[in-house]
């Protein structure tokens, strides 16, 4: 017997024989969860990225509030912050009751009358319109995250279904059914399968990690709301 045909008679019974072996319906199975897991790598990274850097803008933010005596100085130093969720909606709130009480955040201006309970309810829908904004634009992509982890699982089964279904043809039409004969077969079926979780694992455990940071600010935001008008409050502004 000769050298190629020893070859050629030889199963194939490691990984990469049964990748290489593999049907087209399967290969395209495998690039389309290499395209969902580079686009998910790609999207845990930004939003990582992003979440810590919110949580510095937080941190510097929440430092220059409690520094501050009243509504104009922590008005002032705001000003002076990169931009970040935590003081647009701040700038937002104070902008509106500006609107509301032109001049009254002037330094030695008078506190004058306060805001009636029609003008406190629209500060109110002012900030939340600003949280849920801001609520928005941190969320973008996570949908994307959550739908490569649901998809993905049922991508690779897709790819295992076609490969059985091609094993149990050639065995149809080759009239072998020893194991010898199945085993690669199948094995090369199941790799799509593997693949899927491999990628849908990190993309859930990021989606879940990220949903919860954006719970986190979005509580923070709130609770920053309630807090300026306390402020507003306290300084007899309402």
């Amino acid at each position: 017997m000769t050298l190629t045909a020893l070859i050629l008679q030889t199963p194939r019974t490691t990984f990469i024989d049964m990748l290489f072996g593999s049907s087209l319906p399967t290969w395209i199975v495998l690039l389309s969860l290499l395209l969902f897991s580079l686009t998910s790598w790609w999207i845990i990274f930004w939003k990582a990225r992003l979440f810590r850097e919110v949580r510095k803008q937080g941190d510097r933010f929440l430092a220059q509030i409690e520094k501050a005596q009243r509504l104009e100085d922590a008005y002032k130093a705001i000003l002076a912050l990169p931009e970040s969720p935590y003081g647009r909606v701040f700038r937002q709130g104070v902008n509106f009751f500006s609107e509301l009480r032109p001049g009254s955040l002037r330094q030695g201006a008078p506190v004058g009358e306060g805001l009636s309970l029609t003008h406190l309810e629209a500060l109110r829908m002012v900030l939340e319109k600003e949280e849920a904004e801001e609520r928005d634009e941190l969320a973008r992509g996570l949908t994307w995250l959550a739908a490569i982890g649901s998809v993905s699982p049922l991508l690779g089964l897709l790819g295992t279904v076609i490969g059985v279904m091609n094993v149990f043809l050639g065995i149809a039409a080759s009239g072998s059914s020893s194991l010898s004969a199945v085993a690669p077969g199948v094995g090369a079926a199941l790799i799509t399968t593997v693949a899927g979780l491999f990628v849908a694992i990190p993309a859930v455990l990021a989606y879940n990690y990220f949903v919860g940071q954006l719970n986190l600010v979005a509580s923070e935001l709130e609770g920053f709301s309630s807090e300026f008008v306390g402020t507003l409050a306290r300084e007899k502004r309402i």
